[in-house]
């Protein structure tokens, strides 16, 4: 194979390795937006065939007696993990930041949990 064969040949292998590898960094550090959600921490485990992650499910209730609004979220911090599970059961605040575009591999939800507040 001459010169410019191999030059092809790494080109094409590469290229779609390095962009790839750029759209996953894009993907993960830019926010399409970030805030709090209020409600009660229902549900928070740990899933996934083989890339494990932590999901969770906030209740979020408007009005007493009506059905709540369930909100999905995905942790990738395990430190904390610990105080999500402290939480369970009670009304916590969550803060998040959305994630548009991320692989399935790095959460169900496009949701990430960066931030946890115990409410009295």
């Amino acid at each position: 194979m001459s010169a410019r064969g191999w030059k092809i040949l790494i080109l094409v292998v590469l290229a779609p390795i390095v962009l790839g590898a750029l759209y996953l960094w894009t993907a993960l550090t830019w926010t399409y937006s970030d805030g709090d959600r209020a409600g009660i921490l229902q549900k928070f485990s740990r899933k996934g065939w083989v890339c494990k992650t932590w999901e969770g499910e906030l209740a979020i209730y408007i009005v007493p007696g009506v059905a709540p609004t369930i909100w999905n979220f995905t942790v990738r911090d395990d430190t904390l993990v610990p105080k999500l599970n402290e939480g369970l059961g009670k009304r916590v605040v969550l803060h998040y930041k959305e994630h548009r575009g991320v692989p399935h591999c790095f959460g169900d939800t496009m949701n990430y949990v960066n931030g946890i507040r115990l409410q009295e």
